[in-house]
């Protein structure tokens, strides 16, 4: 059947929409890549101190571990809900388009709850993140070594120098998180039976494998150590992803609610009114 003015308007812009569609489907799949190659957050070394904390019920690691299949998974999703509005809207099939229309539209609601759920909970999330950041830094972390002490210990010791940060607040003097922290409180700890502040691997620019060469004045809370808490660099390494995930979003969202109304314009326009 021959489209009208309107319909044949629609045609043409959901064609467009979807040819779009199917380029920030690929912006999410590249963001995703992106996260998985960059395991510089989720290394094997760091991942069980994050997964000392829960979110709901789900461990911080294995959730920073997956964001990026997540992105990946929505990527293709995109593909293939664009792949069927442009051949329903090429061929005029009512069938395929009422399917994307309704899909499409399942999808905007569920973002737009998804967002409102984000905002109203965003504050209760982090606060608890950091407490329990705290929490685990202040019961596992023994010894300011990657060899020595439990996994947890030598985990916190890695995520310091992987992510370039000190404890979980920020460190601005000797007296900081470490404090309550077993190796400040036990016998035999650098901390309690020398004058260490912070541990070695706190220290500006050490690795692996010369952290152990680091000494006062880093050691003693002077100077040469990085005064950025935990909490700060990790979500600073999370939030520089968030401006291109949130323009892809917010465009998305836009896509989608004209794609829904150029839809049911063509359906109405090749056959019988849709019910």
């Amino acid at each position: 059947m021959a489209l009208g003015c309107g319909g044949t308007l629609g045609k043409v812009f959901l064609i467009l929409i979807n040819i779009i569609f199917f380029l920030l489907g690929l912006g999410l799949l590249i963001v995703g890549a992106l996260m998985k190659a960059n395991v510089k957050i989720v290394t094997d070394e760091v991942k069980p101190a994050l997964n000392t904390v829960t979110v709901s019920s789900y461990k911080l690691g294995d959730l920073a571990d997956n964001l990026s299949v997540v992105f990946i998974v929505i990527g293709v999703f995109i593909f293939i809900v664009a792949g069927l509005g442009l051949f329903g809207a090429c061929c005029q099939n009512r069938c395929m388009l009422v399917t994307y229309a309704i899909l499409v539209l399942i999808l905007f609601i569920a973002k737009i709850a998804a967002i409102a759920l984000w905002f109203t909970m965003q504050g209760e999330v982090e606060d608890k993140v950091k407490n329990e950041m705290l929490t685990s830094l202040q019961t596992h972390f023994t010894d300011d070594s990657v060899d020595t002490g439990s996994e947890v210990s030598r985990s916190w010791n890695y995520m310091f120098m992987t992510l370039d940060c000190c404890a979980i607040n920020k460190v601005t003097s000797g007296t900081n998180d470490f404090d309550q922290s077993p190796w400040c409180t036990a016998t035999g700890k650098s901390c309690k039976d020398s004058s260490a502040e912070v541990p070695r691997t706190c220290c500006v620019g050490v690795v692996a494998s010369t952290y152990t060469a680091a000494t006062a004045p880093c050691t003693t809370g002077v100077s040469g150590y990085n005064t950025m808490g935990c909490y700060d660099a990790l979500k600073a390494e999370i939030d520089s992803y968030s401006t291109p995930v949130i323009g892809v979003g917010i465009t998305i969202l836009v896509i989608e609610l004209l794609a829904v109304i150029f839809a049911f314009v063509i359906c109405k326009q090749t056959g019988e009114e849709v019910v």
